[in-house]
């Protein structure tokens, strides 16, 4: 594992995909952590740049600082509370795109292992079947040279389930600097994982939206 340095993309602006009273939805870079931390270099970030604009802005979940793709902010405090709670209760549908090492010989499935964090290797996670429930379907999109295009679907939303599932799978995300191995962090300049749609209950038209940003692994 590489210690972990915080380089935000230079580009100052956010994609915004879609803006209304209630909520705002960008296509995050990847490098790009969702929320400050406590390191003044962390402050830039896309909460940050986005109250630069809006600053009535809240952030209602996030997605690793490597990992790109879909997120929703909340405009309001009822909206924040609405949204929160669909994410808690498991209601919304997330969809990642991820490539991973090797030829992955199933075409779909489940994994069900129960993650928990790992005390020796703070903040990473592990398999522990004294952990939290951990589900995520998967399916095969397609076979590359020496990588597999998967199609990720998290029944749960544990701390690098994606990761830490794939890796157990024996087919680690591609770009990993946390779990991945010399050959696997090599592979490619960023972490191949994207989130691709989200699908949450509108907090005031109360009706489902579907969310998209394509994956960009060519």
């Amino acid at each position: 594992m590489q210690v972990f340095q915080y380089n935000p993309p230079s580009i100052p602006w956010l994609d915004i995909r879609y803006i209304d009273r209630d909520i705002i939805v960008i296509n995050k870079p990847s490098g790009l952590l969702s929320n400050p931390g406590i390191a003044e270099v962390t402050h830039d970030c896309a909460l940050t740049r986005l109250q630069a604009l809006y600053p009535e802005v809240i952030l209602v979940h996030r997605l690793d600082c490597d990992t790109s793709g879909v997120m929703v902010f909340a405009r309001t405090k009822q909206a924040e509370s609405h949204i929160k709670t669909q994410f808690q209760n498991r209601t919304t549908t997330k969809v990642y795109i991820a490539e991973v090492e090797g030829k992955l010989e199933q075409q779909h499935g489940q994994i069900a292992l129960a993650i928990a964090p790992n005390k020796d290797k703070r903040p990473l996670q592990m398999i522990n079947p004294d952990g939290k429930t951990a589900v995520t379907d998967f399916e095969l999109i397609d076979h590359r040279v020496q990588s597999t295009l998967v199609k990720l679907t998290p029944q749960t939303g544990r701390t690098h389930q994606l990761r830490v599932h794939m890796l157990a799978l024996g087919h680690c995300i591609l770009g990993d600097q946390f779990y991945g191995d010399s050959q696997c962090v090599a592979a490619s300049s960023r972490l191949r994982l994207h989130a691709q749609s989200l699908t949450i209950e509108h907090p005031y038209k109360n009706k489902p939206m579907t969310f998209h940003s394509r994956h960009p692994f060519q």
